[in-house]
């Protein structure tokens, strides 16, 4: 692997967790662990990770409402469940939910280790596809965004905006090269019978182009002084 693949661990039972941790850390992956529910989703949120194992049976909060969070707000992200249980029902939620495979404790490390590499070309897989292939993907250059399922892309990067930011960036590649002033972003975005100051549109330009334009990539949302913003290719 040229470059480490990042794993989170979900595990409250502390030796299989270790045990985890040292056989994915030999195979190359760098692992993170998480004890406890909350926990997990923290550590999902302030990361990016290529794959997640996560066990069913938490303290504070289930396996299961873990995925359905990870699913609302991630489609893709790969997640493996482990469950102790060997339970239809369990499994049956969990696929329903999306996770990509589950795996019965106690297992071999050997199969844990081959649907990890199975769920990581899998993903890899998906993400080179060419989302514009499908009518509800938006594209300028290497940003994609999907209205039907509120994803967001730069180049094979996910970034997670606030209804408020997604909103705004719609308006921005829908009228892509056009240079949109205050008034028009404010009334398409915020309403016709918003009264506040239009100097919020400046704040979450901000806020959209920080998680948009960071310094890997060229920048697409553009000032114009004087008049207001455009989303376009640099020239």
């Amino acid at each position: 692997m040229s470059e480490k693949e990042k794993i989170l661990v979900v595990e409250d039972e502390e030796k299989i967790a270790r045990v985890l941790e040292l056989e994915l850390e030999y195979e190359g992956y760098m692992v993170t662990k998480a004890m406890t529910g909350y926990e997990a989703l923290e550590k999902y949120r302030m990361e990016e990770w290529d794959l997640i194992l996560l066990d069913i049976m938490l303290p504070e909060m289930s396996g299961i409402e873990i995925l359905r969070r990870i699913r609302a707000d991630n489609p893709n992200m790969p997640v493996i469940l482990l469950t102790a249980k060997d339970s239809v029902e369990d499994k049956v939620s969990g696929l329903d939910l999306g996770a990509n495979d589950y795996m019965t404790k106690p297992f071999q490390i050997e199969e844990l280790l081959a649907r990890i590499r199975a769920a990581l070309r899998q993903f890899e897989k998906n993400s080179k596809k060419k989302p514009v292939n499908d009518e509800s993907w938006l594209e300028v250059k290497d940003l994609y965004l999907n209205e039907k399922t509120r994803e967001v892309k730069r180049g094979e990067t996910y970034i997670e905006l606030t209804p408020r930011e997604f909103d705004l960036l719609v308006y921005l590649m829908k009228n892509q090269r056009q240079v949109l002033n205050r008034e028009q972003i404010l009334n398409a975005v915020w309403g016709y019978d918003y009264f506040g100051d239009t100097n919020v549109v400046d704040v979450y330009i901000r806020y959209v182009r920080k998680k948009i334009d960071k310094t890997e990539f060229d920048p697409l949302i553009h000032t114009v002084r004087g008049v207001g913003y455009v989303l376009r290719e640099a020239k």
